[in-house]
């Protein structure tokens, strides 16, 4: 998670999406002009964008910095020097002068919940509050505001970061203020929520009642449930809440994608998207409104639909791209639900599998070799990491190659955080691509030696070791469980401390990557996560024009200053999505 320091620059101020709010003005860090030279210069090159002087880190291992970019199209048509670029800045084109800002490949966020980010700004949001008591009394503030039988909603407290107790919620915090009103209040990880006693009741929940497969209500002494569900416990509740309208869901994706974009982002992987908001986005993609690119999966209990009646779908520009099922497994290392091989250091139990059950996995990954489906597993601990690893393996011996739609899989695995070292190897004779977000090894490092013990914090968030396979890393933030900002995920992988740059015993900082393996880890990889490396991810002749720019080098300011950099303009498919004013 992040301070309350850095929360409070988490997004600009100031409205700059160019597709809803119209270009502001001119930056003050760049300078743009149009037709600035003689459109007859012998030998011109007609562009429509010239980005010029300034740094560019291409994510291409062929030709790593180049001082100018050209852009014709949604296409890139140059890449070299600012007198090479000199050919092309005639007729119409735009020309950017970006002297002292610095030109990435457009970063991509390989494990994001677009309408939840949306989502967050319109409901009560607990991240960065110190205190317990501080939660409980924003909660007591909001819920003040909701009449009476209504549901109070929100999402994000966080025990571990809490300076007075740092213990889950639970319904006698909040049952003295809200008795007429039911309350539904995920924790950060979205894997764990608190309940009150009005909606116990109205799900019917008492101490007789057993947990589900696959999740659990946590209970006092005497068996009765008290508030706090973790995994598929939630979904008795989320049944109960009032269905939300289209019209309410589309604008949450379009908050998602505009606060993406003010982020620095050009693309999201969207990690379990149901069909509901697929037909959204594709009415956002025809209204002309998407601020980013979106990759996405539809969550394991639609597969079917896919698998029998959709398959892939994808748009002509590739804004859109619907091609993987995402799977369930595990619950996290922070509600204690991960599932480990060994017991919790902290805890009489390994944690719980089977939100998914092999008896409905199995089908799905058979029918996804066979139909040409990209898998997206959620897996934590190194008990699901191993089963998961023996079923993919199961589903390849199961169906005859003959019958595979393709030999180039690119399954996944998301988060993936603690990875034993005979199974890191098995990634690589799997195939298996590992989604992982730095960030969540900052904020889990906290508590994750208590959970785990010295032993396999060896082997946790071991980005550096599946590096050193030769595997690559596509990083994501898993807003909104996190941030979702790519300065903090950078930082993360590059530094492996808080936020306020100390750490602690057992972070292992070995296990943290170079600054090009990060540049890497936001933009070429993910691009190879979804298929698309031959058409974006770096900063090449003929790809499309996806750049990220701030107004800092990540490569070599200190550290700490990542996190003060400001993305300064977003460009997709060669069209300005946000620019700061």
């Amino acid at each position: 998670m992040y301070s309350s320091a850095l929360r409070s620059t988490l997004l600009p101020g100031v409205c700059s999406f160019l597709l809803a709010c119209g270009d502001g003005g001119n930056d003050q860090q760049t300078s743009s002009s149009a037709n600035p030279t003689a459109s007859n210069i012998p030998g011109c090159s007609a562009a429509d964008l010239v980005i010029h002087n300034t740094r560019v880190y291409t994510s291409n291992d062929a030709q790593w910095t180049a001082e100018a970019v050209a852009v014709r199209g949604d296409r890139i048509v140059y890449v070299g020097d600012n007198a090479g670029a000199s050919q092309y800045m005639c007729g119409e084109a735009t020309l950017l002068d970006l002297n002292g800002n610095t030109v990435y490949a457009g970063f991509t966020d390989s494990h994001q919940h677009l309408e939840g980010v949306g989502r967050r700004t319109k409901t009560l949001s607990l991240f960065g509050i110190p205190t317990l008591q501080e939660t409980v009394a924003a909660i007591e503030e909001f819920a003040a505001n909701v009449p009476a039988g209504d549901w109070i909603q929100g999402r994000g407290w966080i025990e571990r970061e809490w300076t007075d107790e740092q213990r889950f919620l639970n319904k006698y915090d909040v049952d003295p203020f809200t008795q007429d009103k039911p309350l539904f209040m995920p924790r950060a990880d979205g894997v764990s929520a608190l309940v009150n006693s009005r909606a116990l009741e109205l799900a019917g929940i008492t101490r007789d009642t057993p947990d589900p497969e696959g999740g659990r209500f946590d209970r006092d002494l005497d068996g009765s449930p008290n508030g706090y569900v973790l995994a598929n416990a939630m979904n008795v509740f989320r049944e109960l809440i009032p269905r939300d309208s289209d019209a309410y869901l589309k604008d949450n994706l379009l908050r998602g994608l505009r606060s993406n974009a003010a982020l620095g982002w050009t693309q999201t992987h969207d990690a379990g998207m149901s069909y509901r908001l697929v037909d959204l986005m594709q009415e956002i993609h025809d209204e002309g409104n998407m601020a980013h690119r979106v990759y996405t999966a539809i969550p394991v209990d639609e597969a079917s639909i896919m698998l029998n009646e959709r398959g892939r779908e994808t748009t002509d520009d590739l804004m859109f791209d619907v091609r993987g099922i995402k799977v369930f497994i595990d619950g996290t290392l922070g509600s204690r639900g991960a599932a480990l091989l060994a017991n919790y250091s902290d805890a009489n139990h390994n944690g719980f599998m089977n939100r998914t059950s092999r008896e409905v996995v199995m089908p799905v990954l058979e029918g996804s070799l066979r139909e040409g489906i990209q898998i997206w597993t959620h897996v934590i601990g190194d008990r699901a990491v191993r089963t998961l690893l023996n079923w993919y393996e199961e589903a390849y011996q199961a169906v005859p190659r003959a019958e595979w739609a393709s030999t180039d899989l690119r399954w996944r695995m998301e988060h993936a955080q603690i990875i034993p070292p005979r199974d890191q190897q098995r990634f690589v004779e799997l195939g298996v691509m590992p989604s992982m977000q730095p960030s969540h090894g900052i904020g889990d490092l906290n508590f994750a030696p208590d959970r785990l013990g010295p032993d396999r914090l060896g082997y946790a968030y071991p980005w550096q070791q599946l590096v050193e396979r030769g595997l690559m890393i596509i990083a994501g933030s898993d807003a909104p469980v996190e941030a979702g900002d790519p300065r903090i995920e950078f930082y993360a992988a590059v530094a492996r401390k808080r936020l306020d740059g100390t750490s602690g015993p057992g972070w292992h900082p070995e296990l943290a990557v170079s600054r090009e393996t990060a540049l890497k880890m936001l933009t070429i990889w993910p691009a190879h996560g979804a298929f698309q490396e031959s058409q974006r991810g770096s900063i090449e002749v003929g790809k499309l024009a996806d750049f990220t720019i701030f107004n800092a080098d990540f490569l070599t300011i200190p550290e700490q200053e990542i996190l003060e950099a400001e993305n300064i303009m977003t460009i997709v498919g060669g069209k300005i999505t946000y620019r700061r004013d």
